[in-house]
């Protein structure tokens, strides 16, 4: 064996836990709770040992350690697939937050694909199947979804970014209240002087779409707003949207909050055909503060989800489940804030 001072680059073979103990002076088991579960040890023992650890450049066997403790310290989660030229920054910036999270806890995620339709489930299968995850997190939930009833039936720990969206709840959920973000946006434009105020949501049927409706709705009839007429729909795309938004602006609509910047981008379109300039003749608010939304100009005002905060929290919630299988459900709702930019920073010209 080499000696312990032996810089890692000139030993014959990889750095053992024995080795670690043996530079550290304490016993192999000690090293091995420093690893797992250092909780069990006095602090100034783990510093000893973690230093040790850095200096040998120990690095722990992921293969040998998941058949010891049956834990491939691995979290699946499914991409699903958007159409060509559609981006996703909101599940990116999600996906960071959460494989930090995850990083700091010692886990890592596992990125699988995750078609929509009959074969949904075909990818969490295959993983459980071959024992290459401890635990799955999901995400684009939506109203028929069978992946929720699905885990919770074979015990699978799992936590969503997202709701179920039915009246039978499953499992452990943080997702945004769409709907607190659509009714701020219309509170600020009423603040402004707009009473002409239009939605351009998504076709009825998805939790998310009809979630953001009903905050602006309800903000509507709060203040005594007509909403009829005042609504159209379009899937996520700038050139339908475009065309959606049109019958809106025809009709005398001051003001469009949207469910989506992409939906915002083909109103801006709309706006820019008749000549008229967002903000300045009809505001236009989005949802989700895309990167696109700072960059144009003028600004999109927008609804900012918080990204970070849902990461961080669905990865808290998954790790209570797996250290606690029977623990009660936990549900987070978090608020999301209206970033105001020149797109909705003036009263209209005529009300």
């Amino acid at each position: 064996m080499a000696h312990p001072s032996t810089p890692p680059a000139q030993r014959r073979g990889p750095v053992t836990l024995a080795m670690v103990a043996q530079r550290a002076g304490v016993a192999p088991q000690t090293v091995s709770n420093a690893l797992n579960s250092p909780e069990l040890l006095r602090p100034e023992t783990l510093e000893r040992v973690r230093r040790a650890i850095d200096e040998m450049g120990y690095r722990r066997n992921r293969s040998a350690s998941a058949l010891r403790t049956r834990s491939s310290k691995l979290i699946g989660y499914g991409i699903a697939p958007t159409a060509p030229g559609v981006s996703t920054p909101v599940l990116d910036r999600f996906l960071h937050a959460l494989s930090q999270a995850a990083d700091e806890a010692g886990y890592h995620i596992l990125l699988f694909a995750s078609p929509s339709g009959p074969d949904r489930l075909g990818g969490y299968e295959e993983l459980l199947r071959e024992h290459a995850v401890d635990a799955f997190v999901l995400s684009d939930t939506d109203r028929g979804d069978p992946r929720q009833a699905w885990l919770a039936k074979r015990a699978i720990p799992f936590a969503a970014f997202g709701r179920h969206w039915s009246s039978r709840e499953v499992g452990d959920w943080v997702d945004v209240d769409g709907a607190a973000g659509t009714d701020e946006a219309v509170e600020h434009l009423v603040a402004l002087g707009h009473r002409r105020i239009a939605f351009l949501g998504w076709p009825r049927g998805s939790g998310i779409g009809d979630d953001r409706a009903a905050g602006w709705s309800r903000a509507m009839r709060r203040h005594g707003l007509p909403v009829r007429g005042r609504r159209a729909s379009s899937v996520d795309d700038v050139d339908t949207a475009h065309a959606a938004a049109v019958p809106l602006l025809d009709g005398g609509a001051t003001a469009v909050v949207t469910a989506s910047d992409t939906l915002a981008l083909g109103c801006l379109r709309a706006l820019a055909e008749r000549g008229s300039a967002p903000g300045r003749d009809v505001a236009v608010i989005g949802f989700d503060d895309s990167p696109a939304a700072a960059l144009l100009s003028p600004g999109l005002a927008s609804v900012a989800q918080p990204l970070e905060e849902a990461g961080r929290a669905c990865m808290r919630m998954l790790l209570a489940r797996i250290a606690t299988p029977d623990g009660p459900p936990e549900r987070l709702l978090l608020r999301p804030a209206l970033i105001v930019r020149d797109s909705a920073a003036c009263a209209p010209l005529s009300v």
